[in-house]
């Protein structure tokens, strides 16, 4: 029996689990130092758990777009919520570092089958003309998950135990596959790809090895791995395999990964390069806040989290109403301010930032933050997504979703080293006063961010308003059968 289905119930069972992945981006680093009390560990199999997530989601994501093409969003994206759902259980029930660590792996597996699924489900849900509050919508969850994450966790670690940080999936997921289930439609695009299995060999392999150079150059104090490899090997060796990745793609001319044609598209190139930087940016603020907040405020995890909901509470509302204005103006300027009011409130924490300071130095700051998130995801999304060819709807939906994940790790990485540099050299220059140094090196450490949000800026600019295309004749919202 077909029947139509409801595009906005059906994006509301979608956002359920959009929000949990988005949540785990970060809701985990509020629990570092009560999981390595708790798992008598160190601190870099902590961080280890938190990258591993990141490396496994960002970079089977080009492959499950594909996946998704071929056997049905809906069945992708019930698939990757149970994987996610069951793998959230077993992170909490670990006992052991090791055991968490392939947990993660297997949950990053999860969000990257899912997170592909959404944006294609909005090309096709929504007509062009109606496409900005749906993208409001995702926007607004974007934003709110993944600032809401400290609060969450914070209260969660202080009150239950960090185990709880991933119990919390359990049920909400459980309600997510039921909502999926009853209200996604079982849209069928039937593109029978064919599968490139060249290309996922060679990216899987680059971004595997690129990463894990990144996020461990640190630990391995950018020297040896094993035997006569170095990390800077590693790194040139990913880098390569890349390179190898796109020559692959422009030759093969059957079914690419990675349809180097899409970039054509000047909306979608320049609105990858800001999801980049808007991914950098995300992951790269955080780290120095949170240590600032809590080893210079001696702050606890709750008390961090609740500074942040005035900016996670911002963002959600303002996110809405900023998809509906996307579809009436340019929608670069909105991105521009954005970006704009996130570099700017992460200059003014910076600025006021001192080690005698007290928390509501960073009030105003943070607040220019929610201003700043909660404007930029949707017309970012839609300015990016708009121009697409249907059919290579999910393909890019991947790519873009990629590109924000991989400017995630990026950033992670990137602020873990600098944020470490600076604090030996603090702690020298101090003489080992810790206030002072920690102080310093999160200040320093925000103008990374900052500086890559200056790329973002000159990206969006490059877009212009997109011109929709036209809806196919006689279309089937539902495009599904019960």
């Amino acid at each position: 029996m077909t029947e139509r289905a409801n595009p906005w119930a059906a994006l509301s069972a979608l956002c359920i689990g959009f929000f949990m992945i988005l949540l785990d981006t970060t809701i985990v680093s509020i629990a570092i130092p009560s999981m390595v009390r708790g798992l008598h560990t160190d601190l870099n199999a902590v961080v280890w758990v938190m990258s591993v997530y990141l490396l496994t989601y960002a970079v089977p994501m080009l492959f499950t777009s594909r996946l998704g093409d071929r056997f049905g969003p809906k069945r992708l994206f019930v698939a990757g919520l149970a994987v996610f759902t069951l793998a959230s259980l077993w992170c909490g029930l670990s006992g052991s570092a090791g055991m968490l660590i392939t947990a993660r792996a297997v949950q990053g597996l999860g969000a990257a089958l899912m997170t592909p699924q959404t944006l294609a489900f909005i090309t096709h849900l929504f007509p062009p003309a109606k496409r900005g509050p749906a993208m409001g919508l995702w926007g607004g969850v974007a934003g709110l998950a993944t600032i809401t994450g400290p609060l969450l966790g914070g209260v969660l670690v202080d009150h239950l135990g960090w185990e709880w940080i991933f119990f919390v999936n359990v049920p909400v997921g459980a309600v997510g596959l039921v909502l999926a289930m009853v209200l996604v439609p079982d849209w069928q695009p039937r593109n029978a790809h064919s599968f490139d299995v060249p290309g996922i060999l060679l990216s899987v392999a680059g971004l595997s090895l690129l990463v894990f150079g990144l996020q461990n150059g640190q630990h391995y104090d950018w020297g040896t791995v094993a035997g006569p490899i170095t990390v800077f090997e590693v790194i040139a060796a990913g880098a390569l395999l890349l390179v190898a990745f796109v020559v692959w793609q422009h030759y093969n001319r059957r079914e690419p990964l990675l349809p180097l044609r899409v970039f054509g598209n000047r909306n979608f190139s320049a609105g990858t390069l800001t999801a980049v930087t808007i991914g950098f940016t995300m992951t790269a603020m955080f780290l120095p806040l949170v240590i600032y907040i809590q080893d210079v405020l001696l702050l606890s995890p709750t008390e961090a989290g609740l500074i942040t909901a005035p900016m996670s509470l911002l963002s959600g509302v303002m996110a809405p109403f900023i998809g509906r204005l996307s579809d009436r103006v340019n929608p670069k300027y909105l991105v521009i301010f954005g970006i704009v009011a996130l570099a700017a409130g992460m200059a003014l924490i910076a600025l006021m930032a001192r080690e005698t300071s007290t928390w509501w130095v960073t009030f105003p700051g943070l607040l220019l933050c929610g201003m700043g998130t909660g404007s930029v995801f949707a017309p970012m999304s839609n300015a990016t997504m708009s121009s697409v060819e249907p059919r290579l709807a999910g393909t890019a939906s991947g790519i873009f979703n990629t590109a924000r994940q991989v400017g995630g790790v990026f950033g992670s990485a990137a602020t873990g080293v600098l944020l470490q540099a600076r604090i030996s050299a603090g702690m020298a220059s101090s003489h080992g006063n810790a206030p002072v140094a920690l102080t310093t090196a999160a200040r320093e450490t925000l103008i990374l961010p900052i500086g890559v949000l200056l790329l973002g800026i000159l990206a969006a600019a490059a877009m212009h308003r997109p011109v929709p295309r036209r809806a196919p004749a006689q279309p089937d919202p539902a495009g599904a059968r019960a």
